[in-house]
């Protein structure tokens, strides 16, 4: 594949999808973004670190061909935009890249390049797992307890970016849209936001938690949500879990109630039980009864903080990988931090 101003390493070769798995050469290919702030910085040593685990795992007999591409302030110097389109064609072409933490401006600007990367590449799913590794330094006095794989969800939420400034024309048409023909009358100042959550998006987050639980034999998935406040968004995204639950899985899921009721608190053997707490409660929950939560599926915003609050007590974010994999046919998968 050509590109506009950037060329693959010679020595290389693609990572290529076979069978809906992942075929990885001797010298992969792999594309990466340094990221702004202290992207730079963070990419310095993790790069060494990543180049000296592939060394030891094989013996020195593999290495990875990494091949810089760009986003953020250093695509504008290079590109004159942002976010060019050698960047998604590189991912798509080389199918695992990595990237570190990209800029988004406070109160103005340009979208979140984070959110634009995953809608683009349909990375619907960021997959965060949180553990304890001994030695680590954590503010917690038992941070080993603490086992979670986060399923968030990526496209959708108040993240999906549907919002006009205070006294903007469009925020106007939507104040008077919602008085006249809503019933609901803002004050005139309000800046406005939608918060987008679909039966779909939400099922495929919930069916990927799921079916990661079964394969990996974990105990629980809980679906974490704000439902009773926000009923027909959170609310809803509880409801198609379990509804994912029930009909897509119903001989290796059962309820809480289940638990309780049909078993005498003992679940079956092999059986994952689907489970909802209400987000603030979670954060409660995550540091008094670690323990009870195993993988958790959870909407965008809820998710973003959740994973970051956890990461703490394990000594940071530094100690939570993050992934955002593409459907189940190994077409795109981008690592984040």
């Amino acid at each position: 594949m050509r590109f506009d101003k950037i060329s693959p390493p010679a020595s290389g070769q693609r990572i290529e999808c076979r069978n809906r798995r992942l075929v990885v050469p001797d010298q992969p290919i792999i594309p990466y973004i340094e990221g702004d702030g202290v992207g730079p910085d963070l990419w310095a040593a993790s790069s060494r670190v990543f180049d000296a685990a592939v060394r030891v795992a094989y013996a020195g007999k593999r290495k990875i061909a990494w091949f810089e591409i760009f986003a953020g302030d250093r695509a504008k110097e290079k590109y004159g935009e942002i976010l060019p389109r050698d960047t998604f064609e590189a991912v798509r072409e080389y199918l695992v890249a990595i990237k570190g933490p990209l800029t988004t401006p406070i109160g103005g600007g340009f979208r979140s390049l984070n959110v634009t990367l995953r809608l683009e590449l349909g990375l619907y799913a960021c997959i965060r797992p949180v553990k304890y590794f001994r030695g680590v330094p954590s503010p917690m006095r038992n941070p080993s307890l603490l086992d979670v794989i986060i399923f968030r969800e990526n496209t959708e939420d108040v993240y999906a970016g549907i919002e006009w400034k205070e006294g903007s024309e469009e925020a106007k048409k939507m104040l008077a849209f919602l008085s006249k023909e809503m019933g609901r009358t803002l004050p005139a100042d309000s800046g406005i936001g939608v918060k987008p959550m679909s039966r779909a998006a939400s099922q495929r987050l919930v069916r990927r938690a799921i079916q990661y639980a079964i394969d990996r034999g974990k105990t629980s998935v809980t679906l974490v949500h704000k439902g009773n406040i926000q009923k027909y968004t959170e609310g809803a995204f509880r409801d198609w879990g379990y509804q994912v639950a029930a009909t897509e899985f119903k001989e290796r899921t059962i309820t809480e109630a289940d638990l309780a009721e049909r078993f005498g608190g003992a679940p079956p053997a092999g059986s994952v039980i689907v489970k909802d707490r209400i987000a603030d409660a979670m954060f409660q929950q995550v540091l008094l009864r670690p323990t009870e939560y195993s993988v958790i599926a959870t909407s965008n915003l809820n998710g973003d903080y959740l994973s970051d609050a956890c990461a703490a007590q394990v000594g940071g974010l530094g100690m939570a990988p993050g992934a955002s994999p593409s459907p189940p046919t190994c077409a795109t998968a981008a690592s984040e931090r």
